[in-house]
């Protein structure tokens, strides 16, 4: 009889399991799915406040009728562009500031980056100042040498614009064959 009295005791003692509180679970989900819109909404008007601030900005060029023969071509993706000298201020007027897909032309006429699904632009020779190989731009940071960023003037402003190719060893030669650009563009302009 006395193991009957402990095993009494054991199941008095036992509670049933609690019931979820459906109320709390979901003002919960609730909350936190207002919290992360109003994180996204926030980062939106971030966005805009600093296509704003840059509104002075002129217009981009445009391709000109008669561009001449392609020096050189790279398919690969665009990062975006930054204040010269300062990787992470990102310029976001006229689209520059929207990463996408690209195909980069180099002509005796400037550089011309068409962009499927953004706004194209383009910079013509006399703009161009520097190209280098970099390993990092506003967003987007790879091993050192992964981006080739084009140093331009628009306006009183310098820009350095992000591009990562498709085929990382063309990287070089664009280097090589903007800075000879730049270079005889230069010297043609203090003749």
């Amino acid at each position: 009889m006395t193991s009957v009295a402990p095993v009494i005791l054991l199941a008095a003692e036992k509670e049933s399991a609690e019931v979820t509180d459906w109320a709390a679970r979901i003002g919960w989900v609730v909350g936190l799915g207002l919290f992360v819109a109003l994180v996204y909404w926030l980062m939106r008007e971030g966005w805009k406040w600093r296509s704003t601030l840059q509104s002075d900005l002129p217009e981009l060029p445009t391709v000109p009728d008669e561009p001449g023969p392609a020096r050189l071509t790279m398919s690969g993706r665009y990062h975006g562009s930054t204040t010269a000298g300062q990787w992470l201020d990102r310029i976001v007027a006229h689209g520059l500031g929207t990463r996408s897909r690209a195909e980069l032309t180099l002509t005796d006429a400037g550089l011309d980056v068409v962009r499927p699904g953004a706004a194209d632009f383009f910079v013509p020779a006399a703009a161009l100042r520097e190209a280098r190989l970099d390993k990092g731009i506003a967003g987007k940071v790879l091993t050192e040498g992964g981006l080739l960023i084009v140093t331009w003037a628009h306006g009183d402003k310098l820009i350095d614009s992000g591009f990562r190719s498709d085929h990382a060893a063309e990287h070089n030669e664009w280097v090589e064959t903007l800075n000879n650009m730049i270079d005889k563009t230069e010297t043609e302009g203090a003749r």
